[in-house]
């Protein structure tokens, strides 16, 4: 850790609790270990966090501000929506193909956390959603609204086929028919009815 300030001692501890869940999941990975493995004090991680789940949700909050930032420069490079689609595919394949991929934190905390009230599904439906909804912006400007909602819908669904499939170890499949059937998606959606 370079600082001592507080927000550079939370950000530590946030970090070294994101490395631990991606690896060995949420429920398995207790707060004495993330205070050991941050090397911090007790008092430390009960003054930042209070209580796991919120750490968790700080996890799931500056995971999903690193992929939107990510997104919007990747976003920068593209011209029309196909090519902005196509940005998210790459980004995709590229996390599919590190060496420390894990899948989906934001999939693995919908599973461990089952209860739609719970403050940590709550905050993986946001990033979902929110990605969901950056999709079908990008598609309603060159389709109608309805158009591009059930074209994001069906978009969220194949990126989250893909990353299990990735998940499971087949990346070029998962990759090449992700890549597929966004173009087929799209193309469908721009159809007149």
């Amino acid at each position: 850790m370079t600082s001592s300030s507080p927000s550079a001692k939370r950000q530590h501890v946030v970090d070294t609790a994101y490395a631990l869940f991606r690896r060995d999941g949420f429920h398995a990975t207790g707060i004495d270990r993330i205070i050991a493995e941050a090397d911090i004090a007790k008092m430390t991680m009960y003054r930042h966090f209070p209580a796991k789940d919120e750490l968790i949700v700080a996890v799931l909050e500056h995971r999903a501000a690193r992929f939107e930032r990510q997104l919007d420069r990747l976003r920068a490079t593209a011209d029309t929506a196909e090519a902005k689609i196509a940005t998210i595919l790459d980004w995709h394949e590229r996390w599919f193909r590190d060496p420390d991929f894990h899948g989906c934190l934001f999939a693995h905390a919908l599973a461990e956390f089952g209860d739609p009230d719970h403050p940590v599904f709550k905050a993986a439906v946001r990033q979902k959603n929110g990605l969901r909804a950056r999709m079908c912006s990008f598609l309603e400007a060159e389709m109608p609204p309805e158009r591009a909602e059930a074209a994001a819908a069906a978009l969220l669904m194949l990126i989250e086929g893909a990353t299990l499939m990735a998940q499971m170890g087949d990346v070029d499949a998962a990759v090449d028919n992700a890549r597929k059937a966004a173009s087929a998606i799209i193309a469908g959606a721009r159809l007149p009815r």
